[in-house]
């Protein structure tokens, strides 16, 4: 092969790489041009959605409601640790700090239990809800929990 074959052959390898790179890039682009991130799973916590709206309330009364209350409002004290080291459960009305988290953050600390996520000997009662809760009820949940919020908080919490 002659040295301008080969410098041919060269440049077209690297337009055929640029071109996948580019591609790429578009593609990713495309799916989420708002610069929201990616969530680990298929879902939106859309506070504005009714329907699950109304899904994620049943689910909350039924699994979250026992330690984080009926009105979202947590447990007494919960900023201070109890004797094993854990911490009450929090409100997630906008008096608590869940709006603080990412909805993957939510997601994935209902999903697998805070504990899983923060790793070390960090102590938390928040366990997972993987085996009870499919994904569509946790986003669900996370809708409900949102759309008490007011509307400062849910897009602050949205900028996330």
């Amino acid at each position: 092969m002659t040295g301008r074959k080969r410098e041919r052959r060269g440049r077209t390898s690297t337009v055929i790489v640029l071109v996948v790179v580019v591609g790429a890039l578009v593609a990713a682009w495309s799916v989420f041009p708002d610069g929201t991130e990616e969530l680990p799973y298929s879902g939106r916590a859309d506070a504005s959605d009714p329907e699950l709206v109304a899904r994620g309330s049943a689910v909350y009364a039924e699994s979250c409601a026992s330690c984080h209350g009926v009105s979202l409002e947590g447990q007494p004290n919960w900023r201070e640790r109890k004797a094993d080291g854990t911490l009450p459960a929090p409100p997630h009305d906008e008096t608590g700090h869940t709006w603080h988290h990412s909805d993957a953050q939510l997601f994935e600390m209902t999903k697998w239990g805070t504990e899983a996520l923060a790793g070390g000997d960090y102590k938390s009662d928040m366990r997972g809800f993987a085996d009870e809760l499919d994904d569509a009820d946790i986003w669900a949940v996370l809708a409900y929990i949102k759309s008490q919020w007011p509307a400062d908080i849910q897009a602050a919490q949205a900028r996330r």
